[in-house]
C-alpha cells in the first residue's frame, strides 16, 4: 500500500545532459570540468557545495580561482543550468494528478544555483515552481549530506513521518536505488529522461492506496 512517492530531481523530474554541463563549465575556463562533474555524485568543491559544506559565494570564489578569473552569480548559475534539457509539461501534469492521492516529495543531491531556477516561476511553462508540485523538498545542500548516504534518507523519514514500506522511491541512480531498497522503500529506477508515467501507474496499481 503506497501512501508517499519520493522523486529524485535531476534525471527524473528534469532530464540531465552531463556533456552539455561539461561544455558550459569549460566555457567558464574550468579545464578539468570532465573530471569534476558527474550525473550522480560530484567531486571537490562541487561535492562540498552539494553537501552544504561551502555556500554559493564560497563556491563561486573557489571556482573563479580554478578558472583564473572572477565569476558572477548569473554566469555560474547558467553553467549549472547546462545540466538540464528542460522539463516535460506532461510529467508535471502527472505529478499534479498523483498529488491528489499521494504525498509527494523530492530527495535530491543539488545546490543553490539549480534550486534558484527550480523554485522560481521560470521552472515550468505554466510559471509554477517546483515547490508547487510537491509537499516538501529534501535537498542535500540544506540537509548537509548527499545520497546514497543513509543519513539523508533517515532525515527525510524522521521529518516527514513516512513509512519506507509505504513509500515509492524513484531515482535514476543505481547506488541511490540500492540504498533506498536497503532502507525498506519500494523502488523504481528509470533511465535518465525516461517517461516514467506508465511504469508508475503499474507499480501503484499493484500496491493501491486504500482510502
Amino acid at each position: 500500500m503506497i501512501r508517499n512517492i519520493v522523486f529524485d530531481f535531476g534525471g527524473v523530474i528534469a532530464p540531465i545532459d552531463r556533456e552539455k554541463a561539461v561544455e558550459a563549465f569549460e566555457k567558464l575556463g574550468l579545464a578539468d570540468a570532465d573530471r569534476c562533474l558527474d550525473k550522480y555524485h560530484q567531486t571537490g568543491i562541487f561535492q562540498e557545495l552539494e553537501e552544504g559544506r561551502i555556500d554559493a559565494a564560497t563556491f563561486q570564489q573557489k571556482l573563479g580561482e580554478m578558472c583564473g578569473r572572477p565569476l558572477e552569480w548569473e554566469e555560474t548559475r547558467q553553467a549549472w543550468m547546462g545540466f538540464f534539457t528542460g522539463v516535460d509539461s506532461a510529467m508535471l501534469e502527472c505529478l499534479e494528478e498523483l498529488r491528489r492521492r499521494y504525498r509527494l516529495f523530492v530527495l535530491s543531491n543539488t545546490n543553490p544555483y539549480v534550486m534558484d531556477w527550480a523554485c522560481s516561476e521560470h521552472f515550468s511553462a505554466r510559471r509554477k515552481p517546483l515547490t508547487a508540485y510537491f509537499d516538501k523538498l529534501y535537498l542535500s545542500f540544506q540537509i548537509g549530506v548527499t545520497k546514497p548516504d543513509e543519513h539523508i534518507f533517515r532525515y527525510m523519514i524522521d521529518d516527514s513521518g513516512m513509512e519506507p514500506s509505504e513509500t515509492l522511491f524513484v531515482d535514476d541512480g543505481g547506488d541511490n536505488v540500492a540504498a533506498g531498497k536497503k532502507m525498506g522503500f519500494v523502488t523504481y529506477q528509470p533511465a535518465n529522461g525516461e517517461d516514467w508515467r506508465d511504469a508508475l501507474h503499474t507499480i501503484l496499481s499493484e500496491k493501491p492506496y486504500k482510502f
